[in-house]
């Protein structure tokens, strides 16, 4: 026999096994992976510029709520060549849309010019919060600290990787 718990007006009545864990998990999404999208490319990028230039990696994603975060996974290599034996600093950020997300930087101290070194950057991850239910592109760039300096991203057809992942709030 159900237990019958009644409200003081009578009104509100719910019976045992009426509503089970499984109603209450299927309607929640906290914490659940909602969606993934994957963007790649392998053509090669390249800048000697000490402004922000795109790498050609991205990945859009349209979230289904706006309290949804969104977890940025980059698999991404840079190489560095400079025409001199000092140090350099190479940046490179995650965008969502032109919005800076999170930057990284790596200094490059090269003893003898024209030496190319692999960075540093083989991964970046972010939790973001865009709060937004529209189309959002996430997007990687890099630039260097001072003249005579280039960095490459995706050399020799090597692959480069965004993961966004969907995650219920």
């Amino acid at each position: 026999m159900p237990t019958e718990i009644s409200g003081s007006t009578g009104v509100n009545k719910i019976q045992d096994d009426t509503v089970v864990a499984a109603d209450i998990a299927s309607s929640v999404n906290l914490g659940k992976v909602l969606q993934v999208i994957y963007g790649t490319t392998n053509t090669t990028a390249q800048t000697g510029a000490q402004s922000y230039t795109d790498t050609g990696l991205s990945a859009s994603i349209t979230p289904s709520a706006t309290s949804s975060k969104v977890l940025i996974l980059v698999s991404q290599n840079l190489v560095f060549k400079t025409d001199t034996a000092s140090e350099r600093e190479v940046y490179w950020n995650i965008c969502r849309g032109s919005s800076l997300v999170i930057l990284a930087s790596s200094t490059m101290d090269t003893n003898t010019s024209n030496q190319f070194k692999n960075s540093v950057f083989n991964g970046l991850n972010f939790l973001d919060s865009p709060n937004t239910t529209s189309a959002t592109t996430y997007k990687t760039q890099m630039k260097v600290s001072a003249g005579s300096s280039d960095v490459y991203a995706q050399t020799n057809s090597t692959n480069s990787t965004m993961i966004l992942l969907e995650i219920g709030a």
